[in-house]
């Protein structure tokens, strides 16, 4: 049903990107080799407040990323579309690319729902995608902050006849570097294997 899915809020990100200095992926990223993400002019730095991960830690983005690359996604697990599509392309990329770069990536997953969203249903939910993936949680007031940040809106939605409800939330997924900077962010439906190019290609570019 149209009302349970997870909308991608094109305008709302277009509107949250432009705000932010984006350009577009076709013009910038072709002055990067021509990546298939989308390059912004001015980067988003990772904010230092803490969440938590699904041991019970602490966990900054700013503090915690310090591997060459950290795919960032913001989504939940009760989501009965999107999300699930956006994990799997991410865990094909990482499948399609050589030990050595696979080993300078780290995927943080955080929740937009995370009344629901536990550590140990976030810890569930990620080992279907692949093994070492970050899920963080913690108050939806501080999520949706930290969320701003990468110009990410977040929304409860209305409740649905299941008794459940969905989160309407924006689903790019966002490259932080070893300087805690993203400058590059593609679209949910980007294909696993243009991601795994354009992972390829930031690492090589900064070795």
């Amino acid at each position: 049903m149209a009302g349970s899915r997870t909308r991608l809020l094109a305008p709302v990100l277009t509107a949250a990107l432009l705000l932010s200095g984006c350009a577009s992926g076709s013009s910038e990223g072709a002055e990067r080799g021509g990546l298939h993400g989308t390059t912004l002019k001015k980067p988003f730095e990772a904010p230092s407040v803490p969440l938590t991960d699904t041991d019970g830690a602490s966990y900054s983005l700013a503090a915690q990323t310090d591997r060459p690359l950290t795919l960032l996604f913001f989504g939940y697990t009760n989501c009965p579309d999107i999300c699930q599509m956006v994990m799997a392309n991410i865990a094909s990329a990482l499948a399609r690319l050589d030990p050595g770069h696979r080993a300078d990536v780290d995927v943080v997953f955080v929740t937009t729902d995370p009344a629901r969203d536990t550590e140990k249903v976030l810890r569930d939910y990620l080992a279907r995608f692949g093994d070492g993936l970050t899920g963080l949680t913690g108050e939806l007031e501080t999520i949706v902050d930290l969320a701003k940040s990468y110009g990410v809106f977040i929304e409860k939605g209305k409740q649905l006849a299941s008794g459940g409800y969905d989160v309407s939330h924006t689903t790019n997924v966002f490259a932080i570097d070893a300087d805690d900077e993203t400058a590059i962010t593609w679209r949910a439906e980007t294909s696993p294997a243009d991601l795994a190019t354009d992972i390829t290609a930031l690492l090589e570019a900064d070795s």
